[in-house]
């Protein structure tokens, strides 16, 4: 039990922390996910709908991981502008 709390002081996050950061990240690839199929599925989602869907899922991302705009920048990012040609022939 000691190791553990001297583990924790190091590391500075404990169990609980690091069990609720992992389910704040399985929600927001959970979310992005849905997002992502939504706008290569839907036939009828126009372009301005699929942007305003990206901005909508980015503002969420950043209310769940605050100061994360580079994360986002670098995982997301790519990720939508790579759908968005694909499905729009646009970006």
């Amino acid at each position: 039990m000691e190791l553990n709390a001297s583990v924790e002081g190091v590391v500075g996050i404990s169990a609980e922390e690091r069990a609720e950061e992992q389910k704040l990240i399985r929600r927001l690839q959970m979310m992005m996910n849905m997002v992502m199929q939504v706008i290569a599925q839907d036939a009828s989602l126009s372009v301005d709908d699929a942007a305003q869907m990206i901005a909508d899922s980015r503002k969420a991302a950043l209310a769940m991981f605050p100061g994360k705009e580079l994360a986002y920048d670098l995982i997301w990012r790519p990720r939508f502008q790579r759908l968005m040609r694909e499905r729009f022939r646009i970006m």
